[in-house]
């Protein structure tokens, strides 16, 4: 074999270019190929490894997500074991999508690809694309195209709201947003097709190698809801005015406050379908909670904002409420005799609500986010194995209203309800410091900027939400050019969009995104974000990655 020969054949070999420490509980394995990235998650799906979580597929890398920084040793170590030059197997459809072409950005994509507005449209039409992979969230698929005339960077700043169906580009990638979310693509169109939809067999319309074919519609479109079966009613709450639904136990929202969702730890391991963990934002605080009347720690509860909650019991409860330090009232029942008075519970220890009786939550002195655990936990339906309400993804019950119905269900034989216990809070008065672990994407930085990063407190501005928070103060600069491959991300890592002002994901993040990662807060702090109220200041430390990974790279192996 001549020397040509010989790497021509390395060229084409699949093979592991680099991995980083993604935080101190994930990997980003960097590839050789597309084939590479697939086969390699086709493996560890078949064959999954102590403590793997997660698998996510992107263009040139897979995130590789675990329970401990232990696993994530042994998970970097069986990488380089694999074959990848083992197919990956996917069976793939022709899905056909009408479009009506008229997106906000339509006009900006034919000035940036000098193809002007109408010649987009026929380019996006005139091709056939390719489902890639998936992620980001639910049912949104990276498309990839058969000629490059459509690459276009993605937007400066991202927009807070994408509309649902909005059809969109995104450096050589096409796409579809399966309900209103954030995203930094530009708009081209929009689309009333269902991507996604948990009463079908498959929920994604489009799944990693499908092909697609975009249609040009001169009707308008509209967004179609999917339709809500019988059985998710019960976790989405019944009008308190009908009297014939309401239960006889339970609870029944009067007032919601600012935001309460129902929440229990998560749903990981749907990543790959482009559904985050969610869950609680302070887990320890709804762990708390749920030791504290008695359930297992995972049970569901109630996440509230900023307090403002008032529940009435259907029957006899036993409560606790931890998190952010409000103020508790309990409300004597309307055939209480009159001299009955009301009763101030303290947070972080049990206390009884009887039937009849009302509880409101007050609002919050210190913190943000108030947990409320209920003997038994509350009941309705799973949505792949959790009730956590997810805002990102729209899986789950919706956010709590007036006359929502809360199933309460049987306490587990034999539990028993906890001691107190104090709930940590950051202090507001000073920055909060969170250890992160550099990268994945330092390298899109220069030194400078990465101790400008560390160096600098940052303000937490009211634009954050359950999926982020949003940071502010003196920019970061990269120190390239180019557009970063959408990659796999993680709950805590803090994505730089082209502006310069961080964002910090956290429970209802993006599966996959598209700007570079200049760090990961460690698991053990991310509590701590979930407690940062708008106008508080945070402080980023360098902590060291989980372990010395074999071969991880100075650069980045693409752009």
């Amino acid at each position: 074999m001549t020397a040509t020969q010989q790497q021509a054949g390395k060229a084409n070999h699949a093979e592991v270019t680099g991995i980083r420490p993604s935080g101190d509980r994930a990997i980003l394995v960097e590839l050789s190929s597309l084939d590479a990235v697939l086969s390699l998650q086709a493996q560890l799906t078949a064959h999954p490894q102590p403590g793997q979580i997660d698998v996510i597929a992107a263009a040139a890398t897979a995130l590789v997500t675990a329970d401990s920084p232990q696993a994530v040793r042994g998970l970097a170590s069986h990488v380089r074991s694999l074959d990848l030059d083992a197919p990956a197997g996917i069976e793939s459809a022709l899905v056909t999508i009408d479009v009506v072409y008229d997106g906000e950005d339509l006009d900006e994509v034919g000035s940036l690809t000098g193809l002007g507005r109408e010649a987009v449209v026929a380019a996006h039409t005139g091709q056939l694309w390719t489902a890639a992979f998936a992620g980001f969230a639910p049912g949104f698929a990276y498309l990839t195209g058969e000629n490059p005339s459509l690459e276009v960077p993605r937007r400066r700043s991202p927009r807070t709201a994408v509309p649902a169906g909005a059809v969109a580009l995104g450096g050589a990638y096409s796409a579809v947003y399966p309900r209103q979310s954030p995203g930094g693509w530009q708009l081209i169109g929009r689309t009333d097709a269902l991507m996604w939809d948990l009463g079908r067999e498959n929920p994604a319309l489009i799944r990693p190698g499908d092909t697609v074919r975009f249609n040009a519609v001169r009707a308008e479109a509209t967004v179609t809801a999917p339709p809500q079966p019988a059985e998710h009613l019960a976790a989405e709450g019944q009008s308190a005015q009908d009297d014939a639904v309401v239960p006889a136990a339970g609870l029944i929202v009067r007032k919601p406050g600012l935001q309460a969702t129902v929440q229990d730890l998560g749903r990981p391991g749907f990543a790959s379908l482009g559904v985050s963990r969610a869950g609680a934002m302070d887990r320890g605080a709804l762990r708390r909670a749920n030791r504290l009347v008695g359930n297992p720690e995972g049970a569901a509860g109630i996440e509230l904002l900023f307090g403002g909650l008032e529940l009435e019991a259907l029957s006899d409860q036993v409560l606790a409420v931890t998190g952010a330090d409000v103020p508790l009232q309990i409300t004597p029942a309307t055939k209480a005799e009159p001299t009955t008075a009301a009763r101030y519970p303290a947070c972080d220890a049990p206390f009884a609500l009887l039937a009849g009786e009302k509880l409101t939550i007050g609002n919050a002195t210190r913190g943000l986010r108030s947990y409320l655990g209920v003997r038994g936990g509350i009941g309705g339906p799973e949505a792949l194995g959790s009730r956590s309400t997810d805002t990102m993804s729209g899986v789950g019950p919706e956010p709590l209203q007036a006359g929502t119905v809360l199933p309460v269900q049987a306490p587990k034989p034999g539990s028993v309800v906890g001691h107190p216990e104090v709930s940590p809070l950051p202090d507001q008065d000073q920055a909060t410091v969170l250890r992160v672990v550099p990268g994945p994407r330092q390298d899109w930085f220069s030194n400078g900027t990465l101790q400008d990063f560390l160096k600098q407190e940052w303000t937490v501005t009211p634009q954050s939400s359950r999926i982020g928070l949003r940071l502010t103060g003196q920019a970061l600069t990269r120190s390239r050019d180019g557009e970063l491959s959408s990659e796999g991300t993680v709950r805590g890592a803090v994505q730089v969009p082209p502006e310069g002002q961080p964002v910090l994901f956290l429970s209802d993040h993006p599966v996959t995104g598209g700007y570079p990662v200049i760090a990961v807060v460690v698991h053990a702090d991310l509590d701590k974000a979930a407690q940062l109220p708008p106008g508080t200041t945070v402080r980023f430390a360098a902590a060291a990655p989980p372990a010395e990974l074999p071969e991880t790279p100075k650069e980045s192996s693409h752009a």
